[in-house]
């Protein structure tokens, strides 16, 4: 039995706005039935809504991961603007205001000039800390690890090596 698409084109069911928590994974037991009392369009039918549970599962676990992951890369950009705007909109205001009070000291030319490299210090320090930011995030490890041991679920696909080579076929 197939879910209808919702209105945003979907195929997953529930609320519009995404909690970030994965409580439990509920498949029903597969060895709930004796053998030979059930019908193969059952096994068929029980297989294939375990498999779509499962798979939604998985896809709710990214979500889970992948939500912190991108605050963090949202904060690094965040920094990263931060950083163009001091580069761009303070150099045109304050640029003026410390250049002629320097005026006072030194030479015109040395004023604009220390404050020329002076943004381009704070620009570069919020470059920086964005970029720090940004090495930080990570991949989904949990997920990653949770599909790589889905391929354990589905039976006949052992893999054997032969050679140099790994064989995966549906009889090994």
């Amino acid at each position: 039995m197939s879910t209808p698409a919702n209105e945003n084109g979907l195929f997953t069911e529930g609320p519009e706005k995404f909690s970030g928590k994965v409580n439990s994974i509920p498949l029903s037991d597969v060895d709930s039935t004796r053998p030979g009392e059930t019908s193969l369009g059952d096994l068929v039918s029980n297989a294939t809504s375990q498999i779509s549970t499962l798979v939604r599962s998985e896809i709710e676990l990214a979500k889970t991961e992948i939500a912190g992951e991108v605050k963090k890369g949202a904060i690094g950009g965040g920094l990263f603007a931060v950083a163009g705007v001091i580069a761009l909109y303070s150099s045109f205001f304050f640029f003026f205001f410390l250049a002629e009070l320097l005026d006072l000291w030194l030479d015109r030319w040395a004023a604009f000039l220390i404050v020329f490299l002076l943004m381009l210090v704070i620009a570069a320090v919020a470059a920086l800390i964005g970029w720090n930011r940004f090495k930080k995030i990570q991949k989904p490890k949990a997920t990653i690890d949770s599909v790589s041991e889905m391929k354990n679920l589905v039976p006949g696909k052992a893999q054997k090596k032969i050679g140099a080579r790994n064989e995966h076929g549906l009889y090994t």
